[in-house]
């Protein structure tokens, strides 16, 4: 079983600025690549290499996130927290992570310097 935790807004899609997102989706998938359960945490607004998200996501069990823009900050420490970063993702959260499932989101190899993200679909 894995977790995947995704910033994102209050519709659910993924925010391109993960230090201003308003909510923290987490996915749990199964051995089988199922998503058998889906929570919302609230984030607390802030920088995200500043904040304690990445402690709060390892103790969820959080070994994935999935995001849009980010900083090398931000990166840093939830790669410190064992939480591997796949940047350039956009869209629907639940979208999102089926595609991650499917094999088809790779890491954009890019951090957020701007605000044109796009993800690596193969």
């Amino acid at each position: 079983m894995k977790k995947i935790a995704l910033p994102v807004t209050n519709n659910g899609q993924i925010d391109e600025h993960f230090g201003h997102c308003e909510f923290y989706k987490i996915f749990t998938v199964s051995d089988k690549n199922e998503i058998i359960e889906e929570e919302t945490i609230e984030s607390v607004q802030g920088c995200g290499c500043k904040s304690n998200i990445a402690i709060t996501l390892a103790k969820a069990d959080v070994t994935i996130m999935l995001a849009g823009g980010i900083g090398e900050g931000a990166i840093n420490v939830l790669n410190s927290a064992g939480i591997k970063v796949i940047r350039g993702c956009f869209g629907n959260s639940l979208e999102v992570v089926k595609q991650y499932i499917e094999g088809k989101i790779t890491d954009s190899g890019s951090n957020c310097h701007s605000h044109e993200h796009q993800c690596n679909n193969h």
